[in-house]
Parts: structure tokens; C-alpha cells; sequence
């Protein structure tokens, strides 16, 4: 117990180390949040004992099903007190503000600071969005780690991108863009390999003399609300690139091929023009039918709902986002997840969105096996995603996006991070994607 204690601090440590001091306030209203969260937990708790106990003069609950009398006046000056303490800490926190500025002399955007709020935002991220928390991720552009501006000329933020003889000039028409997955940054696409550092953008950028645009988002959002943000967010960027744009070649990672599905199903709906430019999208571990993991976690809700002693503590595993929950079965629309209790088990409803066939489409899959099997297809894959999934199989014909064989890899001994590193995948890009000498 000791042991687990002391990993568990040491930990949370790491993170903290890499938060700065103008982070508290919202820190601080996502602890009094949290407050208010588990006072509603204590106080279900305590009425369904009460009512299970049919105890006299058991206090009742209203319509809400908060407890009346003095034990719900008890709980309401808690959730009261609460709130006066987020205020107290929220007025005084923001007249610190500046003051904070002055003495944090960490940068905001160490790569250690950005993987600690990317793994925030993957977690709670529409939480953090909905109250308008600083901390969330707004959706962006980067090169080199840095957001593009599309309000501004691009040519000069884009220089750096540009190398070799071509130093300087304007960027071409030809783009790549590169997303990355749930609870990930652009900046994670820079890995490394046996010492060596690894960057699949990068690379498949210099084959194809393409400009990489690197997306960043929030992946706690809905994959849907990704989708329409992206969706307007190219269109900008095409009618503000410094060149017509020619063609663009996707590359994303695990929800990022998603986003980028949903990006697509939105464009369409909306009469966009970028999607007529897309040449090729090629899937690195995207779990296109969901994760058995997050219908894990959807069998908690459901057995801890089941009697009314455990359907308090339901609450608690109900913090995780709308980006996660959308990896149940890989929703791509909004009709997938609106008007649909999201912790409620039920069958898969998608939307069927095949892929454009103008669109070249390519995936790979991993697995931490060493060969193909059954049992390790449906329940090892690559430790996250299944093999079938990120293949694309289903077994109905209109969920499938019938990926050509040609177009499927499957890399062993691999697991879902590590597709990230793989030089395998690296020179599988190349051979997919590299115009031929």
C-alpha cells in the first residue's frame, strides 16, 4: 500500500512540477467543482440508505432528488460554503494574476506543460470548455510547436517550415495535415526511436514537398464538435493559404482519423470546398468501431446503476468526457451521441459514413503480438484498439469502409503509442504515399 502511495505522489509531482502559477485559479475552480461533485455523491448515498433502510422519519427528497429537512439543509450549506470559498478563491486568485506573471518564470508552453494539459483536456475537456476554464485547448494550426495566425499573412509564420533551397520562398500547394490523438499534442508527433528522433509529419512532408500543418484540439470534446470546428477551420486556412491550394494528404493518429472523418461529414453537409482537394488519408491505430476499453468503462455505469446502494457512486466514473465516451463504438455525427444518455448502455446506433471515394484511404494496425490470432485480434490489438477496429471490419457491410487490401498494414509487436516511433510505419507511409523515382 505504502508502495502504491509513494508512486501515486511522486506521480502527481511530475505533473504539478510542469503547471505554472497562473494555473491555480482554474485549478482552483476545478477542485471546487469536484467539491460540489462529491457532495452530491454523499448526499445520494446517504438517501438511498435511508430509503433502502425504510427507516422512520428518514428524510425525503424533492423532485431533484435532493434530501429535505435538516439533512438536506445540512448538504445545501455545504454545496453553499463551497461556492463562497470558489468565490473568495476565484476574486482573490485573479487580482494575483499579474503578480503570478511576474514571479513564474516557467515558459507556457514547455512540451511537458502542453502534455499535461492535453491529458487534462482528453479527460474533462468539455468540462473545462463549458465553464470557459483557461486551461482548455482552443482549436488550432501550429508549425513548430507555434499557432498560426489566420488573421495574418501566412508566408512569414510558415518560413521556418520551408528548407533547403527553397529557404524563404512561399509555401507551395501542396499541404499536410497531421493530427494527433485522444489526450495528445501536435508536438507528440516528435518521438523518438532508438535514440534517434522520429517525426512522421516531418518525414512524409519532405517525400511529398508539402507544407505540414500540425492540428491541435480538444480531444474531450465530442468527435462531432471536433468535426464541425475542423471542417470550418480548413476552409479558413485554404482561403488564406499564400498559394492555391492543390491537394491535401491527411495523416492522423487513433481519434484523429475520427475527427478527420467527421470533418469530412460536415464539409459535405455545409457545401465546403477543401474536401474536393484531399488526395489521400492514411489511419494510424483509429479505432473506426470504437474501443472495447470505453465499453469497459460503459459496463461500470451500467453495474454500479444496478441497485440503489452502488447508483451514487455511478457519478464517479461519469467523469470521463464526451470525446472519450464517443470511442464506444467510434461516433462520428451528432445523431450518434444527442438526445442519448450518454452513460446508458445501448446498441450501436451510428450513423453509416463511408469513406469519399475520390479519397484514397490507407490504415495500419498494430498489435503487441507476434502473429495473428483469434484471441489476439479481439482482445490484445495494439493495447487500446483492437485489430479489427482499426482495420475498419465490421461485420454489417454498410459500417465497414472497405480499406483495399493493398491499403492495410498490419505492424506486430507494436502497441498504440509506438505507431508513433515505427520506422516500419515510417517507410510504409513512403511506399503508400512518395511519388516514385
Amino acid at each position: 500500500m505504502k508502495n502504491s502511495d509513494s508512486t501515486a505522489k511522486t506521480a502527481a509531482s511530475k505533473v504539478l512540477r510542469h503547471l505554472r502559477a497562473g494555473d491555480l485559479r482554474p485549478l482552483a475552480q476545478l477542485a471546487v467543482q469536484s467539491t460540489a461533485g462529491i457532495t452530491a455523491v454523499v448526499e445520494g448515498v446517504h438517501q438511498s440508505v435511508w430509503s433502502t433502510l425504510g427507516a422512520p422519519g428518514a428524510p425525503g427528497a424533492d423532485q431533484a432528488g435532493q434530501t429535505r429537512g435538516i439533512t438536506g439543509l445540512v448538504y445545501r450549506s455545504i454545496e453553499g460554503v463551497t461556492q463562497a470559498v470558489g468565490k473568495t478563491l476565484d476574486v482573490a486568485l485573479t487580482e494575483l494574476g499579474p503578480l503570478f506573471q511576474l514571479v513564474d518564470g516557467k515558459p507556457a508552453d514547455t512540451p511537458e506543460r502542453l502534455a499535461v494539459l492535453a491529458a487534462l483536456n482528453g479527460v474533462m475537456g468539455d468540462r473545462l470548455a463549458a465553464t470557459g476554464s483557461p486551461l482548455a485547448t482552443t482549436m488550432g494550426f501550429y508549425a513548430h510547436g507555434r499557432l498560426l495566425n489566420l488573421q495574418k499573412p501566412l508566408q512569414n509564420q510558415l518560413k521556418k517550415q520551408l528548407q533547403g533551397p527553397s529557404v524563404g520562398a512561399a509555401p507551395g500547394g501542396k499541404l499536410l495535415l497531421v493530427i494527433h490523438g485522444l489526450c495528445m499534442n501536435d508536438l507528440q508527433w516528435q518521438t523518438v526511436h532508438e535514440g534517434q528522433p522520429v517525426n512522421h509529419g516531418q518525414q512524409l512532408a519532405a517525400a511529398l514537398n508539402a507544407t505540414p500543418v500540425y492540428l491541435r484540439y480538444n480531444t474531450g470534446l465530442h468527435v462531432s464538435e471536433n468535426g464541425h470546428l475542423l471542417a470550418a477551420l480548413l476552409e479558413q486556412l485554404f482561403q488564406n493559404w499564400p498559394q492555391a491550394v492543390t491537394e491535401l494528404t491527411v495523416l492522423v493518429h487513433s481519434m484523429g482519423g475520427l475527427v478527420i472523418r467527421s470533418a469530412l461529414h460536415s464539409a459535405a453537409s455545409r457545401g465546403l470546398h477543401w474536401p474536393a482537394l484531399v488526395k489521400s488519408i492514411v489511419f494510424l491505430g483509429t479505432p473506426h468501431h470504437g474501443s472495447p476499453l470505453e465499453r469497459a468503462g460503459n459496463a461500470i455505469d451500467v453495474l454500479l446503476g444496478s441497485t440503489r446502494w452502488s447508483k451514487p457512486f455511478g457519478q464517479l466514473a461519469q467523469l470521463r468526457s464526451g470525446g472519450i465516451t464517443d470511442l464506444r463504438y467510434g461516433f462520428l455525427a451528432d445523431t450518434d451521441w444527442q438526445d442519448q444518455a450518454r452513460f446508458r448502455s445501448a446498441p450501436d446506433k451510428r450513423l453509416p459514413l463511408p469513406l469519399p471515394a475520390h479519397i484514397a484511404c490507407y490504415t495500419v494496425a498494430a498489435t503487441v503480438a507476434s502473429q495473428r490470432s483469434l484471441l489476439a485480434d479481439r482482445l490484445v490489438g495494439d493495447g487500446l484498439v483492437p485489430l479489427h477496429s482499426a482495420l475498419g471490419q465490421h461485420a454489417s457491410p454498410e459500417r465497414n469502409p472497405h480499406f483495399p487490401k493493398t491499403h492495410q498494414r498490419i505492424v506486430y509487436r507494436t502497441n498504440h503509442m509506438q505507431l508513433l516511433s515505427s520506422p516500419e510505419v515510417g517507410q510504409q507511409l513512403l511506399r503508400w504515399l512518395a511519388p516514385g523515382d
